[in-house]
């Protein structure tokens, strides 16, 4: 049974990386036998790139995940040629990419702008056609978010992710004694007993004042929207960047963390998430990591500790709260299983979902062929 660590009421699980939806061409129209006229040929369905799309916002505004071109019109003595369907278009975000259910790619979209058709309309009817026109394509099609690892460590620069992940995985980040200690998105591979790989990305230090590309600024931001989910890395006895910046306790590095998030993009505070506490091994630690889980399930009670403007909205729910000492080891091997049961989890979940759709879209076929 995962035990949930609320730091505030929220409906957990929000964050959408991959959809599947149904797509049709629109059909073709009628053409004229008697003068020889042409009916318009159907619209067809295509997905584009868009900036600021989120898979969840589409999900939220076609709950049926259906997407129908517009049908061709008829040929007539007025309008010999029909007028050729409407195009539809599947807003996406940037970075996707689409595959038919047979898990051949369709095609990526990378840059905003990018255009990609899925389907094609339906020919409308004419002289070679007997003057019968022709059905538009249908299928369905997933889009998936192109991520770069399962999950992503998030902390303030000295929270210890790089010496984690190297304590954890395979991975031999470069570190330095000053506070951009990552140099670039380090990919490491945990392994396990059956052979199962989870890899991890240690991304570019955080700062405060990201969300307006202070520091790395949007370039890390970037990088934690393609992964599944996040690991909060906080350090048990607090932070503070510079002599000239103010000590954040492990709980406000917390709060400072999932509100750089939140004004970068809402979304990501709803990914799953798992709050690692490091260096357990110094003075003290035991005493601060029991505060810090009292304030992490009574949030509100010390949000005076911050001002108003830098409390999340929305807060983080955390699957797990792992204390651990990246320099002895301790606490690292619970730390792998919980992380397996965590992507476990949701894989059994979106598997479950993908059975649910095909359920619902043969049901729907076979309602459409009693009509």
């Amino acid at each position: 049974m995962v035990q949930l660590s609320r730091i505030c009421f929220r409906k957990y699980g929000d964050f959408v990386d991959n959809l599947r939806v149904y797509v049709r061409g629109g059909g073709g129209g009628m053409g004229l036998p008697r003068l020889g006229g042409k009916g318009g040929d159907g619209g067809d369905v295509w997905v584009v790139a868009t900036k600021n799309m989120t898979l969840k916002r589409i999900k939220d505004k076609y709950p049926e995940k259906r997407f129908v071109a517009g049908a061709g019109a008829n040929s007539s003595v007025r309008a010999l040629k029909g007028e050729r369907g409407k195009d539809k278009e599947i807003l996406a975000p940037v970075g996707i990419t689409v595959t038919g259910d047979n898990g051949k790619i369709v095609g990526d979209l990378n840059t905003d702008g990018d255009r990609l058709m899925v389907v094609k309309g339906g020919a409308g009817g004419s002289f070679h056609s007997a003057f019968q026109p022709s059905k538009g394509q249908t299928k369905h099609i997933r889009l998936d978010l192109k991520l770069i690892a399962d999950l992503g460590l998030v902390g303030f620069p000295n929270a210890g992710k790089s010496s984690l992940l190297t304590a954890m995985s395979n991975a031999t980040p470069q570190i330095a004694s000053y506070a951009f200690t990552t140099l670039r998105p380090q990919i490491g591979k945990l392994m396990y007993e059956d052979y199962k790989q989870i890899s991890v990305a240690d991304l570019p230090g955080l700062i405060e004042g990201a969300h307006v590309n202070k520091g790395m600024g949007h370039k890390f931001l970037k990088h934690v929207e393609r992964t599944k989910q996040l690991l909060f890395v906080v350090d048990v006895c607090g932070f503070q960047l510079a002599s000239k910046t103010p000590f954040r306790s492990p709980f406000e590095a917390v709060q400072l963390l999932t509100k750089e998030l939140e004004l970068y993009k809402e979304e990501l505070v709803s990914k799953p998430a798992l709050l690692v506490v490091n260096k357990m091994d110094l003075p003290d630690a035991e005493d601060k990591l029991a505060e810090l889980k009292q304030q992490l399930q009574n949030p509100d009670e010390f949000s005076h500790l911050l001002p108003d403007d830098m409390m999340p909205k929305s807060c983080m729910t955390f699957r797990h709260i792992v204390p651990v000492s990246a320099t002895t080891g301790f606490g690292v091997d619970r730390l792998k299983r919980c992380i397996r049961e965590s992507l476990d989890d949701d894989a059994a979940t979106a598997t479950n979902d993908i059975h649910q759709d095909r359920l619902q879209a043969l049901r729907r076929q076979s309602h459409e062929h009693l009509r």
